[in-house]
Formats: C-alpha cells, sequence, structure tokens
C-alpha cells in the first residue's frame, strides 16, 4: 500500500498542477473519481494485466469508458499511465490529488466517529458547529463506532474533541481513581 501510494504521488501532483493552472480542480476531481472507478472494476483489473494487450489498447478502452475522448489532457495522462503499466494506481492517484485539492482549498478531514448512524440534516448541523470550533472547512469522514455508547469523537488533523458518553466515563472513572 505505502508503495502504491509512493508511486502514485508524481501523477497526482502533476495532474493537480494541470487542473490548478487550467483552473479545473473540480472537473479532475470527477474524471479522476471515474478512472478510479474503473480501475477498481473486477473485468477491468483483469484487462490491465492482460499481457496480450498493448499500452494502448488498454489506454484506449480507458478512454472511450471515460466518456471524454475529446479531453487531450485526459487523453495523455491515460497513455502516460499505460505506458507506464500505472494504471493499477489510479486509485491511490484519486485519493492523494484529493488531498493536495482540500489543502489547496483549505479543507480539512475531520475523522467523525458516531455511536450511531447520523442523518444528512445531523451531520450538516454537527459539521457547521465543528467548523466554528476548528476555524476551518471540514470534509467529514464519518464512521460508525458502537462503543463509545452516545455522542461524538471528532479528529482534525492532531486535535481530538471527545463528546462521547465513552469518553465521559473513562475521564470520570480516571478522576474518581485519582
Amino acid at each position: 500500500m505505502a508503495e502504491s501510494v509512493t508511486i502514485a504521488r508524481p501523477y497526482a501532483e502533476a495532474v493537480f498542477r494541470l487542473a490548478r493552472e487550467s483552473k479545473a480542480l473540480a472537473a479532475w476531481s470527477d474524471r479522476l473519481k471515474l478512472l478510479a472507478a474503473i480501475a477498481q472494476d473486477a473485468e477491468m483489473t483483469q484487462v490491465i494485466g492482460n499481457p496480450k494487450l498493448s499500452a494502448g489498447q488498454v489506454a484506449q478502452l480507458f478512454v472511450s469508458l471515460s466518456g471524454e475522448a475529446g479531453n487531450q489532457d485526459l487523453v495523455n495522462f491515460i497513455n502516460l499511465l499505460a505506458e507506464n503499466e500505472r494504471l493499477d494506481v489510479l486509485t491511490q492517484i484519486q485519493e492523494t490529488y484529493e488531498q493536495l485539492k482540500s489543502a489547496e482549498e483549505g479543507v480539512k478531514d475531520a475523522f467523525v466517529s458516531s455511536a450511531f448512524p447520523l442523518d444528512d440534516a445531523q451531520l450538516k448541523n454537527l459539521m457547521s458547529q465543528l467548523e466554528v470550533h476548528f476555524g476551518a472547512k471540514l470534509q467529514p469522514r464519518v464512521e460508525v463506532d458502537p462503543a463509545l455508547i452516545g455522542g461524538v469523537r471528532v479528529a482534525v488533523g492532531d486535535q481530538m474533541l471527545d463528546a462521547s458518553v465513552r469518553g465521559k466515563l473513562e475521564a470520570m472513572a480516571s478522576a474518581l481513581k485519582n
């Protein structure tokens, strides 16, 4: 995994620079999400690893599936990945690109653990309060953790906010021991 991220980083940075220069960060984000989904398809995984197909054939298939054959930058990018046998790291390229895009836009990841699933309204309300608390625009990454009993635990960068019942019980237990 770490090796594929290392391999993906220069490609993600190159695409990011291209997208920033052409003021198309969101468009490239969508393109990379689509390409990553294509690359993760079970049949496409077999195509990517098929030694009987040339890099050009695999690239042409990717371009046709992307629906953007007229976008020369995208065609060049796919051809480069195919020639270097890097189509299999498209998911990592997309993830790294999203990190670069978030940093450019001043958006931070908020890892939210909740005792119960949050509906859209609850998540929107929580995120608006967290953005005020942390003083930044946040992108939620939500997971359900029943061990919290109730409430939420949020990590943004190196800051942690524990508003869970489990956290409060642990704090009380620690206070009683001292």
